[in-house]
């Protein structure tokens, strides 16, 4: 699944949120890399360990994850001819000790989580290297007795020391009327006395440094120099003997590298595993059922990156439901893209093995992969108009689709010519669903929504916007078209009522426009190209049929049937009826009831014909295709004709006439 998709689902920001709850730089880098897969027993698997992580976490008690603090370093050293430092060894120490402190809490937490409490038995214990790194390392330091050269060499450099301080002692008081201080100071590991400028050719000795002033001279004592020589040369014999046990413990270290990292792994896997748990305390996941077969329940879904009163979402699609496309509608701001990504980011989730705010019998399917098309994605730098970054999208998104993926869509038919877009996107889910794909989309469009109503696997949901506040409810409701209210919204704004009015005249204007161009090859993308698809699925109706049982299945798209063939005596045919041709196949409209001999008058493509009734079929009645009281003039005469009839009923016209032409209909046999 790639990154736009991550993007427009707010992937990542939901890892930034589980990242918090890692304590690692390893548990870190696992949620850094988290990605959702497609393999349905393994995410099985990861939903089981963090539903029994989750258990643990409940419990109240704190999981002693090991801190891994100073170990990154070290463990990058190894192998590689770097000497481990006192702090890093002793970081070593306590990362062991920690993992065996976390090996005893898992083995007390078997009972409530079998799978979890398992992984421990494969840490080592490491126990002599532990007890070799806290004999010599104590207080992040080599202890004397990390070897007994170190120990007789330390001694040794003591007492010189004391030998330095009480001569020392006896050179301040010999010196004591040129010095600034009365007091020892040291300067660059040696021990110096503070004098005045004006005197520092009154004290035998080396300058070793001087104040900022210049006014305050730092000076080694000549009486000093043999012992001070004395200490360094110790010192520098307990510095080569310190790189001998380093040395010799780094050794050990290394010898154990590769059980030291299967610790680091398993302790990174731990940290990543209840930092998964302690996120899914915070949002109330929990664990859902999971399918191959493209089913997905949602029960009380909630956006895990939503604050506040959040809507729960109940959602449903796929074979149980008995459609695996759904169109959304309703008003703006009332939920339908929040429902699309919540559907969307939730399944991503799932599939990377974390629990989810739903309640209990959810479900979800596993999916190859998910496509989405949400906002405008507009491009400046690239120059992409809202509608190419649509076209875009819908592009890569037609050349990857197929069974077992998901594809999300937002505002279908947006950023371009409304009648050429609601073609446009009635052909890509035509095309989505042939291939397979399951289909979430959300449109404003009458047209898409009758698409839906009539097809068969797609099916209409809405938001529910109450009518009397003009508030969105951002509950989804499935198997009803909803509306866009923009209307009422615009009133409820302050648009001027005359206008609101003009508005829904012009609006029904164009209803009865788009009727009219319904049985004209233009519309045929927009209102009947589910139409062909369907007609290659034809089958044959038993001529005892009813005509009642005839016009049913044709009303509900059965998925396996087509237009019939029927015989004269099967439907009562009505003028404005939308019919199916058979030898044309085309659709087209009565104009003319059957005649003596069963010859019926449809217009198809604009140009009237006579055709038998037996090779006929019901397609849509006019009551579903047109409103009460629609005058069926639109459809069936020319705009010449409608036009100087509008003139004729308003006044007498001279001259005006309309004839009606005596040539008979084309008949097809």
């Amino acid at each position: 699944m790639n990154h736009k998709v991550m993007q427009q689902l707010e992937y990542d920001k939901m890892k930034d949120e589980l990242r918090h709850y890692a304590m690692s730089y390893l548990g870190k880098a696992h949620v850094a890399a988290l990605a959702p897969i497609d393999h349905l027993p393994k995410i099985s698997q990861q939903l089981a360990e963090v539903e029994e992580a989750l258990a643990i976490v409940n419990t109240g008690s704190s999981v002693p994850i090991p801190s891994l603090e100073g170990i990154e370093m070290g463990m990058s050293h190894l192998g590689k001819g770097f000497l481990m430092s006192e702090r890093e060894l002793a970081d070593m120490a306590r990362f062991i000790d920690s993992t065996q402190q976390l090996k005893r809490y898992m083995a007390k937490k078997e009972s409530i989580a079998p799978r979890v409490a398992a992984y421990v038995w494969a840490l080592h214990d490491l126990e002599p290297l532990l007890a070799e790194l806290n004999r010599c390392i104590q207080h992040g330091q080599l202890a004397d007795h990390a070897s007994d050269t170190l120990a007789k060499l330390r001694k040794r450099a003591g007492v010189i020391e004391e030998r330095v301080k009480k001569k020392l002692d006896s050179t301040l008081q010999k010196y004591r009327s040129y010095l600034q201080e009365h007091i020892v100071t040291m300067r660059g590991g040696r021990y110096v006395l503070a004098v005045k400028r004006d005197h520092k050719r009154s004290v035998k000795g080396a300058l070793i440094d001087e104040s900022a002033s210049g006014q305050t001279v730092f000076i080694e004592p000549a009486d000093i120099l043999p012992l001070q020589e004395e200490l360094e040369a110790c010192r520098a014999e307990e510095d080569l003997e310190k790189t001998r046990v380093l040395s010799r413990l780094t050794g050990l270290v290394e010898a154990d590298a590769e059980a030291l990292t299967a610790n680091l792994e398993l302790v990174g896997h731990y940290d990543f595993l209840f930092a998964k748990a302690k996120y899914a305390k915070v949002l109330d996941g929990r664990s859902v059922r999971l399918n191959d077969v493209g089913r997905i329940v949602i029960r009380g879904g909630r956006h895990p990156l939503l604050e506040g009163k959040r809507v729960p979402l109940d959602f449903a699609i796929g074979p149980t439901a008995g459609y695996r496309a759904l169109l959304i509608t309703g008003p703006n701001t009332g939920g339908k893209t929040v429902s699309l990504k919540t559907v969307g980011l939730l399944s991503l989730m799932v599939q990377s093995g974390l629990l989810v705010p739903v309640e209990a019998d959810s479900e979800f399917a596993v999916f190859r992969d998910v496509f989405v098309d949400i906002g405008d994605g507009q491009s400046i730098e690239h120059a992409l108009s809202t509608f190419s970054a649509h076209v875009k999208s819908v592009i890569e998104i037609l050349e990857a689709a197929g069974p077992n993926t998901l594809i999300l869509l937002d505002e279908l038919a947006s950023g371009t010519d409304p009648g050429e877009g609601i073609g446009l996107s009635i052909a890509v889910l035509e095309e989505l669903y042939r291939r397979g794909a399951t289909i979430v989309a959300t449109t404003h469009f009458n047209e898409i929504k009758q698409f839906a109503k009539r097809s068969a696997g797609f099916e209409n949901a809405r938001m529910e916007f109450d009518i009397e506040t003009l508030e969105p409810q951002y509950r989804l409701r499935i198997g009803e078209a909803g509306r866009s209210y923009a209307f009422e919204i615009a009133l409820k704004l302050g648009v001027a009522p005359e206008i609101i009015a003009r508005s829904r005249e012009i609006a029904g204007d164009q209803r009865n426009a788009s009727v009219q161009m319904e049985g004209t090859p233009e519309a045929r993308g927009a209102q009947t190209s589910v139409d062909s698809s369907q007609s290659e699925q034809k089958t044959s109706e038993s001529t005892a049929a009813q005509s009642g049982l005839v016009r049913e299945r044709i009303r509900k798209r059965l998925p396996s049937e087509g237009p019939q063939k029927s015989e004269a005596s099967d439907v009562a045919f009505q003028i404005g009826d939308r019919v199916w041709v058979h030898p044309l196949k085309q659709s087209g409209i009565v104009y003319r009831l059957p005649d003596a001999r069963g010859k019926l008058g449809v217009i198809v493509k604009k140009e009237k014909l006579t055709i038998n009734v037996k090779r006929i079929s019901p397609y849509l009645s006019r009551e579903e295709l047109y409103p009460e009281n629609y005058d069926l003039a639109i459809v069936l005469e020319s705009k010449e004709v409608r036009k100087k009839r509008n003139i004729m009923r308003r006044k007498h016209a001279e001259g005006l006439t309309i004839e009606h032409p005596t040539d008979e209909p084309k008949d097809i046999r």
